[in-house]
């Protein structure tokens, strides 16, 4: 028998509760204790294990940031790829403008940035043309990203070039993508077409919606004034936790995610089915992560700062429940597949097996974090879960992926730029 349709506001209220990171936690620890108890299909999980991934973490922290001051984990540190400070280099071409003006523009090419960073596949690299540098992955998306946001690919405006608009993102094609990230046939970036779709969708998003983005012109700086200058007579904000920035992601481009996941009418985004999760009603079976909007916030909170703007609550976000997080439990042994084969295959996103590898991710990262603060001697206001994961565990991951793969992680999952 075919269940009901979710009634509307039944819907909606499920999909708030699945926007919270308090339920990507709770329901993360229960496929974990569920995995500890030996009761998942796909995972073991080696307690003896996490001290050496502690171990490797704390001394990659201690490698990279041998003064002790560890940055968040940010699509920042991408952009400062090569020792460039590109930051200062918009800055130079804005010239004498008002800080809010500089605010915005910062905010535009992290926002349009983070949307294109999604795993770029092991065949692609980007050189940068005044340098002659050459970037790959991460690095290279953020540097290519940059340079076309600097060229104005994203903005329909030739004299306002540093801004990321609607009518520019509707306008883009994918062949102008391509171009600007040097994608040819002996230069293949993964996922090229849905990282297209991607800005295409955010900005349908925002000409829809002006209350959020802008009357004149729809900009994603327009989550930033609404939470730095919430009316034109009003006091700037002085400080903002940082889920109320992700809450206003979250719900404010909730239709630009291809997956057709959905409660009802609504769409639910990074959020996926998995047999073993409970929740209230309508949540049940559900598996939320919202990995790139935190990856998102994760890259906002500087734009913010650089404002003047105390952001508070860094912790209420999560670990990043990617391949790099998720690679380096699975190769230091803190996880183990249950059928090695598993590993030859080819996974979906919302395959079960890849839905439970993340979910552990969070999981695990918290209690390593713990155990990386221990070994650092620091506690959790000096280190917070933003700067383990940059000094952290996402490094690891990749350190010992190249290790062992030359790059590659340890399963495969089809990427459609949105997830990985």
């Amino acid at each position: 028998m075919t269940p009901a349709p979710a009634h509307p506001a039944e819907a909606e209220e499920a999909a708030r509760l699945l926007r919270s990171t308090a339920a990507i936690r709770e329901r993360s620890g229960q496929l974990l204790e569920r995995a500890r108890a030996g009761h998942s299909k796909w995972f073991e999980v080696d307690e003896g294990r996490l001290p050496q991934a502690a171990q490797m973490v704390a001394d990659l922290t201690r490698q990279r940031y041998p003064e002790g001051r560890i940055p968040f984990h940010s699509r920042w540190r991408h952009l400062e790829a090569g020792g460039a400070d590109r930051r200062a280099e918009l800055e130079r071409m804005l010239g004498r403008v008002p800080d809010a003006v500089r605010g915005e523009a910062l905010f535009d090419l992290a926002f349009v940035s983070v949307l294109l960073d999604a795993g770029a596949g092991p065949d692609w690299k980007y050189v940068e043309p005044a340098t002659g540098q050459a970037f790959a992955r991460s690095e290279g998306l953020a540097v290519a990203s940059f340079h076309a946001f600097t060229a104005g690919l994203f903005s329909s405006d030739r004299d306002r070039p540093w801004q990321v608009d609607a009518q520019g993102l509707r306008a883009l094609v994918t062949d102008h993508l391509a171009a600007a990230f040097q994608v040819r046939g002996n230069n293949p970036l993964v996922g090229l077409e849905g990282r297209t779709v991607l800005l295409r969708r955010l900005g349908e998003v925002m000409q829809e919606q002006p209350e959020v983005f802008g009357d004149a012109v729809q900009r994603p700086a327009g989550i930033y004034r609404q939470i730095v200058s919430p009316a034109p007579d009003a006091p700037r904000t002085a400080e903002v936790r940082a889920h109320d920035i992700l809450s206003q992601i979250l719900l404010s481009c909730a239709g630009i995610w291809p997956a057709g996941n959905a409660i009802g009418p609504v769409p639910l985004g990074d959020c996926w089915r998995h047999e073993a999760v409970r929740g209230e009603g309508l949540t049940d079976g559900w598996m939320p992560f919202h990995k790139l909007s935190q990856w998102l916030t994760y890259s906002l909170l500087e734009p913010f700062a650089w404002s003047g703007v105390q952001v508070r609550g860094v912790d209420e976000l999560t670990a990043l429940p990617e391949y790099r997080n998720g690679g380096l439990l699975l190769d230091i042994g803190v996880l183990r597949l249950r059928d090695e084969a598993a590993a030859h295959a080819t996974w979906q996103p919302g395959d079960e097996l890849v839905v439970e590898w993340r979910a552990l991710t969070v999981a695990l990262l918290d209690e390593l974090a713990v155990a990386v603060r221990r070994r650092l001697d620091l506690d959790e206001q000096q280190l917070p879960l933003a700067c383990v994961l940059e000094g952290g565990t996402w490094a690891a991951g990749r350190e010992l992926a190249t290790r062992l793969r030359g790059g590659l992680p340890p399963l495969k999952v089809a990427s459609d730029g949105t997830v990985f």
